[in-house]
């Protein structure tokens, strides 16, 4: 049975992800939809990347990924169709897909062809009209070639970035999760190459890094890498957010601790 993901901005207060699963299923039954979430900021494309770069990963070959998080519906913006990593991303060509199109082997297509389109399209809800209909035909098998013209200039966001030194290693804020939990741009082998020893700053705090939330007395602040394999910043049973005031964007340096011995030999070199 085919898989089909939905990642959207849209809630759940309204029709809008029912309507898309409805006509997912009136193309075929023979599959299986997921939601990953429905919860990003609103036309926050990159917590949208973000939120399909963590979750990706985990779903089986061959996985259709329907991501809507879309301010330029019904502008000139293209529709997409990305084949990577043995996975399939159908949603608008604005960057929600950056974190699939490294290297070399990707190919994309562009949503024209109007037989796998609903036969009315609205202008503000290509999500329905357009992007379900296209992932609920490629679950039946469509190639994706079928489904437009290739493209070879899909837009990419400005990723998240990590500078890497040989004392220290900086990075941001990338997202807040709903426990408050600031998650950053550094991956835990950046920070493993700092050594065992190491010390985070952020907000003008300086944290220490540990293993799980529960190494954490009450209410006290630290780092630790998380289950996306990022740096995060956390505070036990309670948002790491409120306490220091800070979110995507805030400035995030780990750095190595070292003796005072080691530095003057630094210096000496």
């Amino acid at each position: 049975m085919a898989v089909i993901t939905l990642t959207t901005d849209f809630g759940t207060r309204d029709t809008y992800v029912a309507e898309m699963k409805g006509v997912i299923l009136s193309i075929t039954r023979d599959v299986h939809v997921v939601d990953i979430t429905h919860e990003v900021t609103p036309h926050d494309v990159l917590e949208g990347a973000l939120a399909l770069e963590a979750a990706a990963r985990r779903f089986p070959v061959a996985t259709i990924h329907v991501a809507v998080v879309d301010p330029g519906v019904g502008t000139a913006r293209r529709g997409l169709a990305v084949v990577s990593r043995d996975q399939m991303f159908i949603g608008p060509d604005n960057g929600l897909f950056t974190p699939f199109l490294s290297g070399q082997g990707w190919r994309a297509f562009e949503l024209r062809a109007a037989e796998f389109r609903e036969t009315e399209v609205s202008h503000t809800f290509h999500g329905r009209d357009i992007f379900a209909p296209a992932a609920a035909h490629l679950a039946r098998g469509v190639e994706p070639e079928r489904l437009g013209p290739p493209v070879t200039d899909p837009v990419r966001l400005r990723w998240p970035e990590v500078r890497v030194s040989e004392d220290q290693v900086g990075g941001a804020v990338v997202h807040v999760d709903r426990f408050g939990n600031l998650v950053t741009s550094i991956h835990a082998d950046a920070i493993a190459s700092l050594g065992s020893g190491v010390t985070v700053r952020v907000a003008g705090r300086s944290l220490p890094l540990v293993r799980t939330y529960g190494d954490l007395g009450g209410r006290d602040l630290g780092a630790l890498v998380g289950s996306s394999n990022r740096l995060e910043i956390a505070v036990n049973t309670g948002s790491a957010a409120r306490a220091l005031r800070a979110g995507p964007g805030t400035a995030v340096v780990v750095s190595r601790t070292s003796s005072s011995a080691e530095r003057r030999a630094r210096r000496q070199r």
